[in-house]
C-alpha cells in the first residue's frame, strides 16, 4: 500500500475531505522511500484500483481509500 500526503502545502482536518479531494483528482505526494518516484506528485489516475493510505491532520492521522 502506498502512502500519500497532500500536495502544494494543503492539509485536511477530516478524513472525509482528504478522500473527497483524492477522488476528485487533486495532486498528492508519494511518500515511499523504496519507490523511485518518492516525493513526486501523483493522483488517483496513477493508482487505479489500488488502495492507498492518505495522511492528513499534520500527518498525525491516516485513512485508506481505493479509487
Amino acid at each position: 500500500m502506498r502512502t500519500l500526503t497532500p500536495g502544494y502545502g494543503r492539509d485536511y482536518t477530516s478524513a472525509l475531505k482528504a478522500k473527497q479531494d483524492y477522488l476528485a483528482g487533486m495532486d498528492f505526494i508519494l511518500r515511499d522511500i523504496s519507490d523511485p518516484y518518492d516525493g513526486k506528485l501523483c493522483g488517483k489516475a496513477d493508482f487505479k484500483g489500488e488502495a492507498v493510505l492518505l495522511r492528513y491532520n499534520k500527518m498525525r492521522r491516516s485513512t485508506v481509500v481505493t479509487a
